[in-house]
Parts: C-alpha cells; sequence; structure tokens
C-alpha cells in the first residue's frame, strides 16, 4: 500500500485510523441495539451503585459511636427530714383528726370513755341544726324559760349561764349562740325542751344521732353536759362529731368562731382562746368539770386543709389549750391531705359478658382522700379488686368490687367498686355468642389488678368559717 507523509503525519496511519474510528462506531451501534434487547444490561450500573450506596450506609449506621463524654455529676440529694413523734398533750385522752377523710394521725387513749362536760353541746348543737334543717323548728321561735331550764342552769347554779329569766320567752337563735358561745347551761336545756318537749327525751334524741355516727363510746343523760351517771363520751367520739357537725351544718358551725356574745346587756366571751391567739382557727367547745377536767375540741384550717384536735382531762384549761395547739401544728407541719382518685371516674373498663356495651366503667361514689406524711407519695399502692366474669346486666351504683389503697404496706382507704352507668343485656344473637366463648374462658374468681397511677393531687380546699 503507498504510503506519503503530510504534515509530519503518514498517510497510511491516517487511513488506519478511520478504518479503527468505523469500528468503534459499528461496535458502538451494535452494543445499543443489545442494551435495548436486554435492558438488564443497562441496570446493572444503577443496581451496582445502588448496591454500593446501600452497603456504605449499612456501615455507617452499624459503625461504632464516638465514645460519649463523661455525664454530669448529680446535684446533691436532699434527704428527707424525719418526721418526729406527735406532741404528748397533758391529757388523760387526746386525738388528732384529719377532717376530709376521719383519719386519725395521732393519738391517746382515744377511745376510752370519760365524762365530756361542756363538750356535750356539741352534739345538743348537732339535734338543734338537724331540727332546724328539717323545718321542724326555726330561729325566730320563741322559747319559753321553764323552771328546769332555770334552776338546773340558770344564774343560781355553779356552772357557766346565759342569765336566763325564768318564765320568760327567749328567740331560739339566741339561746343557740348563748349556748355555743357563753356556753349556757340553761339556754342548752331551754333547747332540748323545745325540740323534744323534756330533756330527757332530747337525750333520746342524741344518743340516736349518736348511733348512726358510729360514736361507740358515747352515751347522753342531759343536753348540757353536767355530770350524771352513764353520761359519757370519748376523744374519738367527740372527733367525729363535730367533723360531722362542720360538714353537715356549715353555717351553724360558724357561730363558734364568734368570740363573744350580749345577752340581756350581759356580754360573755367564748372560753375558747385559741381564737384569739391563732387566726386559723375557728371553732369548737371547751368543757370542765371536777369530774371531766378541762376539754378542748378545736379545729384550724390552713392551706386549704382542715384538722380537729380533742383533748379531755387536762389539769386546767392552758393544758388543754396548749395541747390542742401543739396537735394541731404538729399536723399541719407534718402531713399533707390528697385526692388520689376524683368520684365518678372511670378507674377500670373490665371486659363485659352478654352486654350491650363490650366493657363496663368501674369507679368510686366519693373522692379517695389520704393524709399521708409530706415527701412519702411512692408509699402509696392502689388496687381494685372485682370478678373475673361481669355479666351483664348492671345498675348504676351497683358494687362489684373494692378499691384498697395502703400506705407503706398499712391499710390506709377501702372504698367500693361501683358501676358508674347502667349495663343493659345485650341481644339475642349478642348473649349467645359470648355464651359460647364463655366456655372458653375459665376465670371464674377475682381479680386484682393495680389502679391507675397513683396521683397525688391536694383534696378540695375548706375554708375557715
Amino acid at each position: 500500500m503507498e504510503s506519503r507523509t503530510i504534515d509530519g503525519h503518514s498517510d497510511l496511519y491516517d487511513r488506519k485510523r478511520l478504518t479503527y474510528d468505523k469500528q468503534l462506531a459499528i461496535a458502538a451501534i451494535m452494543d445499543g441495539r443489545t442494551n435495548e434487547e436486554n435492558p438488564m444490561k443497562n441496570a446493572r450500573p444503577l443496581i451496582l451503585a445502588s448496591l454500593v450506596a446501600f452497603t456504605g450506609a449499612l456501615f455507617a449506621q452499624t459503625a461504632v459511636p464516638p465514645k460519649p463524654s463523661a455525664p454530669p455529676k448529680p446535684a446533691p440529694t436532699i434527704p428527707q427530714a424525719p418526721i418526729p413523734p406527735p406532741p404528748q398533750p397533758n391529757a388523760q385522752a387526746w386525738v388528732l383528726m384529719d377532717y376530709a377523710n376521719g383519719q386519725i394521725l395521732a393519738e391517746h387513749n382515744m377511745d376510752a370513755r370519760r365524762a365530756p362536760a361542756s363538750l356535750t353541746k356539741i352534739m345538743t348543737e348537732y339535734v338543734v341544726d338537724a331540727e332546724l334543717a328539717a323545718g321542724k323548728i326555726h330561729m325566730d321561735d320563741k322559747v319559753y324559760i321553764s323552771d328546769h331550764a332555770w334552776k338546773a342552769g340558770g344564774a343560781g347554779t355553779d356552772g357557766s349561764t346565759s342569765f336566763l329569766k325564768l318564765h320568760s320567752y327567749v328567740p331560739l337563735k339566741d339561746l343557740l349562740y348563748g349556748m355555743i358561745i357563753q356556753s349556757g347551761n340553761d339556754a342548752a336545756i331551754a333547747l332540748a325542751e323545745h325540740v323534744a318537749g323534756s330533756e330527757p327525751a332530747f337525750a333520746d334524741m342524741m344518743n340516736a344521732y349518736a348511733r348512726r355516727l358510729g360514736m361507740d363510746n358515747t352515751h347522753y343523760v342531759n343536753a348540757s353536759g353536767y355530770p350524771a351517771q352513764g353520761h359519757y363520751s370519748s376523744a374519738h367520739d367527740i372527733a367525729i362529731l363535730s367533723r360531722a357537725l362542720i360538714m353537715n351544718f356549715p353555717e351553724e358551725y360558724k357561730i363558734s368562731a364568734m368570740k363573744s356574745f350580749t345577752w340581756d346587756g350581759i356580754t360573755q366571751g367564748n372560753r375558747n382562746t385559741l381564737l384569739w391567739t391563732d387566726p386559723t382557727v375557728d371553732g369548737i367547745k371547751t368543757g370542765s368539770t371536777d369530774e371531766a377536767g378541762f376539754c378542748l375540741a378545736a379545729s384550724a384550717v390552713r392551706n386549704g386543709m382542715r384538722l380537729i384536735a380533742v383533748d379531755m382531762g387536762g389539769p386546767d384549761m392552758n393544758a388543754a389549750t396548749s395541747g390542742d395547739e401543739a396537735l394541731l401544728n404538729w399536723g399541719f407541719n407534718f402531713y399533707r391531705t390528697h385526692t388520689l382518685y376524683a368520684a365518678d371516674t372511670p378507674l377500670a373498663k373490665p371486659r363485659l359478658w352478654k352486654g350491650e356495651a363490650d366493657s363496663l366503667d368501674l369507679g368510686i361514689a366519693h373522692d379517695a382522700v389520704v393524709t399521708i406524711p409530706r415527701g412519702q407519695y411512692d408509699k402509696l399502692k392502689a388496687t381494685l379488686e372485682f370478678p373475673e366474669r361481669l355479666i351483664a346486666p348492671y345498675k348504676q351504683g351497683q358494687q362489684v368490687g373494692t378499691l384498697k389503697v395502703s400506705f407503706d404496706g398499712k391499710p390506709l382507704v377501702t372504698e367500693p367498686l361501683v358501676v358508674l352507668k347502667d349495663a343493659p343485656q345485650g341481644g339475642f344473637f349478642k348473649r349467645l355468642w359470648d355464651a359460647i366463648l364463655l366456655w372458653f374462658h375459665h376465670g371464674n374468681g377475682t381479680t386484682t389488678t393495680p389502679a391507675p397511677t397513683v396521683t397525688v393531687s391536694s383534696a378540695t380546699p375548706v375554708t375557715s368559717g
């Protein structure tokens, strides 16, 4: 083949290069056709790239993380201060009760039967208040002052008196104020005769109310608290009665906070001196006789929490006053009252068989309220107990189980677990299907399950009268 040289290149070289380029072009065209016939060839590079990327990401996710830096040092924990033992009042019997739930926080001989002296008048007021609420008597009634009221409780006696005049008529409201504030024996007897016709008949009413309130160590013979055979009560019962008085007759209870009362030109001060020294105290009653010693039932409200303290059998009124004051201060300082579960709120929704609904709402009819040492909420434990099989129908309010709350392993609250709304039976086919399923459901006993997480919200605040 003839060859020429042009611009330093061989002519033969150029022709060979052109032939090579043509072959490459043809090969490229052929390769393109093949790729169209086999699309997987085109996808291979993409698959390979994706696999590499995935493998890289996998290695990136499973790579050993960098060593964490040292965590910050925790703040020092301040240990909970221990709660000191309760005060020991100079009295024969005493008790400290939480108003919200009747829980006893501290006591000494609280169920011992003792002469109650004028603490008796707390029950006299309770009966009168109940009769007023029922509409059987009225505040503007004119009450006759009989020979018995005047002789047994009037100015000629050695007891406390409102100085009522013999055979006079006195408005019932003034007698109630005179009995509560002045501790008038004549006022108490006159009220008893007006309500029941005679003092012994009134004492029967007092005893009936005592039984109704669960005052197991109380028996009344008269309305004033004058010493008598078979007339007794206990510190615990006085606290129960005081709680009921505050709860059921809050407006009338406010009379206990008044510091003085004037009748017929004679002003007498309330004998409860805590009303002057502690602005949180709003009642309740003093009492003293040679047999009873010196007694005081007091109540106070601080930060929405109410406590009731009762001292019986002190050597003097200063001892009774300081004893109640110490108990109240100790209780408010070291205890807190909390509502754990609200009434009418579902606490459990277990399976309901043969009903229109598939579950049954269970809760409590009254708030579950506890009083516990401050800062020890973690010691609370609550459980629900109810049958494993709950078969319709059920009525609202029907008890099917129990809510139990313990503190540090000791029982604290037991409340009936009730149905919150009616649960009627389902239709025929629902009952038939559930009957078949029950053949395979072997549980037929009682189940115990944890209640919802115990919360510690403040109890419903109470206000001072």
